[in-house]
């Protein structure tokens, strides 16, 4: 798997996934990291790993096509087969979602359908979860498609929401999901496991983990 990881701000999931590159755990080749805005924290790790890294920045083109045209020349350039969004803040131009559909996941901080959508990133997910009042929120890993947190689901792990819980102790204990459960995704996709019925995602030869307790 020759992967794109494009991140917005200071790349933490990104930071797993290298992590668990480096551990063996994950067969993938790390080939570029983009974002959309030169200030991204997840630059100075990949320079850090020696990742290439290109800045694509939408106000830089006349539309939503172009714009994902700039995307398309740096994936090819690196000859990417797999992108993973780890904290982009852009929806992905439709040119680019066609070019790589079923190639392209996402991790949302809760579990979706619950809390998606547009503006439903970063703190305002925890904020909202905790402004309902549930039990549970949760990671979710998910595929790419032309609409906000759409796409097939590939993986969810739930977390319980505690009574004494701000919006950051929130997203730190949904965080620490992420940084494990993405790696695990991305795995299952560079060993060419999981399959699609529909929007149903399957997976070969997987056993889901059982629910942390409240």
């Amino acid at each position: 798997m020759r992967l794109a990881v494009f991140a917005s701000g200071g790349g933490t999931n990104f930071q797993a996934i290298l992590d668990a590159i480096a551990d063996g755990d994950l067969p993938a080749r790390p080939v570029c990291c983009v974002s959309n805005t030169p200030e991204a924290g997840a630059l100075v790790r990949a320079e850090r790993h020696e990742v290439p890294t290109a800045v694509v920045e939408p106000a830089a083109y006349d539309d939503p096509a172009s714009f994902g045209e700039a995307l398309l020349d740096v994936l090819t350039e690196h000859d990417v087969s797999f992108i993973a969004l780890a904290g982009y803040m852009l929806k992905i131009p439709s040119n680019v979602v066609e070019a790589y559909r079923g190639r392209m996941t996402n991790v949302h901080p809760a579990l979706l359908p619950a809390f998606g959508g547009k503006g439903m990133y970063g703190m305002n997910v925890h904020e909202a979860v905790l402004d309902y009042g549930v039990h549970w929120s949760g990671a979710t890993v998910h595929l790419v498609d032309e609409e906000y947190d759409h796409g097939s689901i590939v993986l969810q792990e739930p977390v319980p929401v505690h009574a004494d819980d701000t919006p950051q102790t929130l997203a730190d204990r949904v965080k620490a999901v992420e940084h494990r459960l993405y790696p695990e995704a991305l795995r299952l996709f560079a060993e060419d496991r999981v399959q699609f019925d529909g929007r149903t995602v399957r997976i070969k030869e997987y056993n889901r983990p059982a629910p942390p307790q409240p």
